[in-house]
């Protein structure tokens, strides 16, 4: 609205230096050519006529000047019919041409300049807003901080004094039109009265008294300036003072509050459009909500578009290309999304509740602001402990047996369910007081694990979620289920028990009542992969495994009965190589509403897991029967072997007892080198002769 009404007093101002151009140049004749005199004069009576004619956006009392400046013209077309003499010249340049001057050559002149000041200082701010909203949050520098907040705050407290001068000399303008097409006049009048004395005849009393009231209106006009401008003066250094807080950027949040129950805003915001694959960029639009919708504007242009309807939709928190106060609004069919940055801390989570608000259609009611509060009042309260199952229960009863009031009542279920096993349990049982909860996510489990590492591969390696990679097999190829789901992490806590699903339906509530009171709204949006030996958190963008759950140690699932997008499951883990205590981690998603097929796959691929254990374990059986069969068959053959040969020794022994009976005494029986070999090395070296031969 401000850049419009800006725009129009820049209409007015140009038509008005349009229009004193061609006063200027219609006196300028006047003064110039004595011998056109009377065409200059009857020129300039034209266009006295043709001022009613004229479109002044800000023309407010027009038709009195348009009266006014009717009889101007009528006086000045009965004087045009006198010759210009050197006194004549001299008084037309010093009453008429001087005024007219001056106010051309100096207080248009001054429109200009303000104009394109305050260019350059929009843009310088523009400028700024772009380097500020580039600061890291991840590598900050507090010096690099330091420097560029102090930039925006020059910049911008540059152009609010530059906007208010630019704004004050506009409406100075209007003021000065008047002063500058009647001072002209009045001079131009009264030169050519005291010229003609002579023709006194022709100058009736009438008429001096219409020049004396013209002249007190010009004063009194100029009067009526000079208090204005004061005013707009003390109203300016006001506004300096008062809004020197607000040339920065991030504002301090105790002197600026966060609005929480909006259900309308309006700002600037840095969105973010995809130019490839990869690379994106980002333009600053002014948004703005209107009923169920966000509208954008750019600068410019004469009306706003519709960006995305937010009714049902949800919006989270994100990580961007390394920008801070980031928030993503996806519509509720999920088709459509955008990435969008704030300025200041303020503005990001204003943004996001009043977004909320709106998806709730609380705009629809009487009194919006006021459901609003409650809505948010209700979320502060849900972090307060709440009751056990047993005692929700009873409230709802008729008639209920008094107990001890020291003793906790017992857990019966969660959300209308009952089990058997937490009978005697209350909710402290189920989730310890106190425990904390982890939004998002830090280091893959497998990292935890013993003997899980090696098998899940390094954390971080880059993994196609269908199983396919470009070299090696990876783990997942040989899993008969491939299932892939999106899915959001709300957080993870550590549970005493896993045997009922009302520990997933508590760590819900807590969870959900912490993002409320705690204003964590961000998300990590991975794909779930489920296979028959592990649950994978992949990144959709990266392929990147961000966390693997072996899936033995999930040994409970759940889906929350009411929201069918949220789910939940426990993790099973040992305490690490010094704790020889086994620990129970929930973690809680949502989905598309998706939750019960995840559920059942979770439930197919334990199945799956079952079966291919104990057909696992049978071959593993049938293999070692096999081997023993195998070393009993090798150790028969051996037996036999060393029968063997121990006969052809005794041959030997034999065949040696003949040849020395046969020699008599003192003979020897020699033998070859590959028998004596034979008989060192017995069945090695039979089998090494037969190999040489």
């Amino acid at each position: 609205q401000t850049r419009s009404l800006l725009g129009v007093f820049e209409e007015d101002a140009a038509a008005i230096s349009n229009y004193i151009n061609q006063l200027f140049q219609a006196m300028h004749r006047i003064y110039d050519a004595q011998n056109e005199l009377s065409a200059a004069t009857h020129l300039t009576s034209k266009l006295l006529k043709e001022y009613e004619k004229q479109r002044f956006p800000l023309g407010g009392d027009d038709e009195v000047m348009t009266s006014t400046l009717q009889q101007f013209a009528k006086v000045i077309d009965e004087a045009s019919s006198f010759s210009c003499h050197a006194v004549l010249s001299t008084q037309l340049a010093d009453a008429m041409m001087f005024p007219i001057t001056q106010f051309k050559e100096r207080d248009l002149k001054e429109i200009l300049t303000l104009k394109e000041v305050f260019q350059i200082a929009s843009n310088d701010h523009d400028a700024a807003i772009t380097r500020y909203s580039r600061l890291s949050k991840r590598r900050e520098n507090e010096k690099i901080k330091a420097e560029v907040t102090e930039d925006v705050y020059t910049s911008r407290k540059k152009q609010h004094q530059t906007m208010m001068h630019y704004f004050c000399a506009l409406n100075s303008l209007q003021y000065k039109k008047k002063i500058s097409l009647l001072e002209p006049l009045l001079g131009y009048m009264q030169a050519q009265i005291s010229f003609f004395k002579m023709g006194s005849e022709n100058l009736t009393e009438q008429l001096e008294e219409f020049l004396n009231n013209i002249g007190t209106s010009v004063q009194n006009v100029r009067r009526e300036m000079d208090c204005e401008v004061e005013n707009m003066q003390q109203t300016i250094e006001d506004l300096e003072v008062a809004s020197d807080p607000l040339y920065l950027p991030d504002p301090d949040p105790t002197k600026f509050p966060v609005h929480r129950n909006l259900t309308r805003k309006a700002g600037y915001l840095n969105a973010r459009n995809k130019t490839g694959l990869v690379s994106s960029s980002w333009e600053r639009q002014f948004y703005f909500t209107q009923g169920g919708n966000l509208m954008s504007q750019a600068r410019g242009d004469v009306a706003g578009g519709l960006v995305m309807d937010i009714d049902n939709c949800s919006v989270m928190a994100v990580d961007c290309e390394d920008r801070r106060y980031c928030f993503q609004i996806t519509s509720f069919d999920g088709k459509k999304s955008s990435i969008l940055q704030a300025e200041s801390k303020k503005d990001y989570e204003e943004w996001i509740c009043t977004i909320n608000n709106i998806s709730k259609q609380i705009y629809l009611s009487e009194n919006p602001e006021e459901i609003a509060a409650r809505v948010n009042q209700s979320a502060l309260e849900a972090v307060t402990p709440s009751p056990s199952f047993q005692q929700r229960h009873e409230s709802m009863r008729p008639a209920v047996q008094s107990r001890p009031p020291a003793a906790r009542t017992s857990s019966t279920g969660s959300l209308g369910s009952e089990s058997a096993a937490l009978s005697a349990l209350s909710l402290d049982s189920l989730v310890a007081p106190d425990t904390p909860i982890q939004f998002d996510i830090i280091s893959p489990v497998s990292e935890d694990l013993p003997g899980q590492a090696k098998s899940s591969g390094q954390s971080g390696r880059r993994t196609n979620p269908f199983g396919e990679s470009g070299g090696s097999k990876s783990e997942t190829e040989d899993s008969i289920l491939h299932q892939l789901f999106i899915v959001r992490f709300l957080g993870s806590m550590e549970v005493k028990s896993d045997e009922s699903p009302d520990v997933v339906y508590e760590t819900m509530r807590q969870i959900l009542a912490a993002r409320a009171i705690h204003n964590v709204f961000r998300m990590t949006e991975s794909h779930l992969l489920v296979t028959c030996d592990c649950l994978k958190l992949i990144d959709p963008q990266t392929q990147v495994t961000r966390l693997r759950f072996p899936l033995p140690n999930v040994v409970l699932y759940a889906t929350h009965q009411e929201n069918k997008r949220l789910f939940g499951f426990v993790l099973r883990t040992s305490g690490g190589k010094a704790e020889s205590r086994q620990t129970s981690i929930c973690y809680i998603f949502e989905s598309n509403n998706e939750g019960e097929k995840i559920c059942d796959s979770v439930g197919l691929a334990k199945q799956i897991a079952f079966h291919a254990e104990l057909d696992r374990k049978a071959s593993e059986k049938q293999k070692e029967i096999d081997r023993v069969k195998e070393k009993q068959q090798k150790e028969l053959n051996k037996q036999k072997q060393i029968e063997k040969d121990l006969e052809e020794q005794s041959r030997l022994i034999a065949a040696s007892s003949r040849s020395n009976q046969n020699s008599g005494e003192g003979q020897f029986v020699v033998l070859s080198s590959s028998q004596s070999e034979d008989s060192d090395l017995g069945e090695d070296g039979k089998r090494k002769r037969e190999s040489e031969a």
